[in-house]
């Protein structure tokens, strides 16, 4: 459940790890920390590094201990060790390994709930201003399914430590942390890291979806229904339409975009991983309109599927649509698109590349589909605002 290291970072001088300062924090950044300035030793007057700190909070006084960190590079990693002057919306950590050097599955444990919410619409805010240049207005809501932001997961990918006992990795490391229960698991969550690729059956509003134990779904109990119910407000697909569903796994939204659309629309559902596809069409199958194409969704729309659609699902991985395959929905002038995205800074670059393309954004929401984390999920939806978009090409 903590990010791992892909390849060890390459020193470019002296390390810094293991020292101590004291640190006004700043605001809350991307990524579940927060940022921080130290002076640059030896630098010009007034010269400072920033220090990305874990388990601080903004306008907290800590003391940051380097955990990452070489002379020649422009920011160093930190850990808030010790908290000279903590914030009102600080509290006790749930959990007994979250902490500096403990499990690094969570990040704010250590922040009230509501706070946590916050601090996710600020990183939405400030990655729509700085990277599509707008400002947007939201607020994170909860969703239910989780007892005040715990034993809400799904599925976990446990680690084992030398000695055979369950764990969890740090944070940015592969070294392993034992622990007894994750807190933020459900009861009956499946682990993944032992589980075969035999189907499970999850359920919403009442329809059966196949998805294998290790395949993707959403890992709040709460969030397909979520998603499903505000991805068709936001398009309201209408009898007869066509619709496309990219990134489409094992077709949840294709399976309610088809009833919407029923008999004489057409559904078209485009999901990389095979084994996913095949469940597709397996949760499909009472829907004869609906077909499901394999491959990475920017070269099936660069070969098939060249027509009009008048409505786009659109749940890319965490780097997000891009550009290329943004452009390719735009050359389909779909009427509308959600887009569902689980990391705000994709969603505010491929947002830049819709505004571009003649498309505005016409809502957004935000939903805390992973408490004590700082991740967030969001759907947006654009609209079109070109008539003659269709009619054109955009490179």
């Amino acid at each position: 459940m903590s990010p791992r290291n892909t390849r060890p970072r390459q020193a470019k001088g002296a390390s810094h790890v293991g020292e101590r300062h004291e640190v006004t924090v700043g605001p809350i950044a991307h990524g579940g920390h927060c940022v921080a300035r130290i002076p640059v030793a030896g630098g010009t007057e007034g010269e400072t590094r920033v220090v990305f700190v874990r388990h601080a909070l903004p306008g907290e006084v800590v003391t940051v201990e380097v955990t990452e960190g070489t002379e020649g590079d422009r920011f160093w990693r930190g850990d808030a060790v010790t908290v000279e002057s903590p914030s009102s919306e600080r509290v006790s950590p749930p959990c007994p390994v979250a902490g500096p050097g403990l499990c690094g599955g969570c990040d704010f444990q250590h922040v009230s709930l509501a706070e946590q919410r916050a601090l996710k619409a600020r990183v939405v805010q400030e990655q729509f201003r700085r990277l599509a240049h707008m400002e947007v207005d939201l607020v994170v809501e909860p969703v239910p399914g989780d007892d005040n932001g715990l034993a809400w997961r799904t599925r976990v990918e446990y680690a084992v430590t030398p000695d055979g006992r369950r764990g969890m990795r740090k944070h940015r490391s592969h070294g392993v942390v034992p622990i007894e229960n994750c807190l933020i698991a459900a009861p009956d969550a499946i682990d993944t890291a032992v589980s075969d690729s035999q189907p499970v059956v999850e359920s919403v509003h009442g329809r059966e979806f196949a998805v294998a134990a290790d395949g993707f779904w959403q890992v709040h109990p709460g969030a397909p229904e979520t998603l499903v119910d505000t991805v068709l407000e936001f398009l309201d697909p209408q009898p007869g339409e066509k619709a496309l569903d990219l990134y489409s796994g094992v077709g949840l939204f294709a399976r309610f975009l088809a009833e919407r659309v029923g008999e004489s629309g057409r559904v078209v559902a485009v999901e990389g991983n095979k084994a996913a596809c095949g469940h597709a069409r397996e949760n499909l199958v009472e829907h004869r309109k609906a077909v499901v194409g394999v491959g990475t969704v920017d070269r099936v729309l660069a070969r098939t599927y060249d027509e009009p659609f008048d409505v786009v699902v659109l749940d890319p991985p965490r780097e997000g649509a891009r550009r290329k395959v943004v452009l390719q929905i735009v050359d389909r002038a779909p009427r509308a698109v959600a887009y569902v995205a689980c990391d705000p800074a994709s969603l505010a670059r491929d947002t830049a590349t819709f505004l571009e393309a003649g498309y505005r954004l016409e809502k957004l929401r935000a939903f805390d589909l992973f408490p004590m984390t700082h991740h967030v999920e969001c759907v947006a939806l654009f609209v079109k605002t070109d008539s003659d978009l269709g009619k054109r090409k955009i490179s």
